[in-house]
């Protein structure tokens, strides 16, 4: 076994795993009809001239099945907070109740939901596009260690092995996502 080798496909598979990870983070910020505090995790807000992510300024909470309640711990700041939600392309409408602000997700019609599940699946394709450019470098690493050429092919074997692993990760977490979106 070469260490040099073996090293490169931990690299690997760190990098592939780090790939999936940011999926489903950014599938977290995908609408559903549930509520999901992370749906707000791209809003930022001027706080005293510094943009601060909304989560760190305030509490959000999925108060029901479809509400999120964000209470920012300044209150000074929830004319802030409305704005930049009214300006995010969320499409959701703030209710200030002066304490907090209350978000209420309307049920998404079928249309939406079907090109919510074209936005999934093209977030999904870039993830496998990812993925395939790690293992595109791996092979690459790997000519270069200057290896037999059994144990070349061994290793791109593994490579692609590692590939169509996190692939079909890849493709899991999209169907997740996509029956999530169209479940009613």
């Amino acid at each position: 076994m070469n260490e040099q080798a073996d090293l490169i496909l931990m690299e690997l598979e760190d990098h592939m795993h780090k790939t999936i990870e940011v999926l489903i983070r950014d599938f977290a910020q995908v609408r559903t009809s549930r509520a999901n505090p992370a749906l707000l995790d791209r809003i930022h807000i001027d706080y005293y001239g510094v943009e601060s992510p909304l989560k760190q300024i305030s509490s959000i909470a999925a108060v029901e099945g479809n509400q999120l309640y964000i209470k920012p711990y300044d209150k000074s700041t929830l004319r802030a907070v409305e704005h930049a939600i009214h300006a995010s392309d969320l499409g959701l409408n703030p209710i200030n109740d002066g304490v907090g602000i209350r978000l209420i997700l309307p049920q998404l019609t079928e249309q939406r939901r079907k090109e919510l599940v074209k936005e999934v699946e093209k977030m999904g394709e870039h993830a496998r596009v990812a993925i395939r450019n790690v293992r595109r470098d791996g092979n690459d690493h790997m000519k270069k260690l200057g290896l037999a050429e059994d144990d070349e092919k061994g290793y791109i074997q593994d490579v692609q092995e590692l590939t169509d692993k996190y692939v079909k990760k890849v493709d899991e977490e999209v169907k997740i996502k996509s029956d999530e979106l169209l479940k009613v």
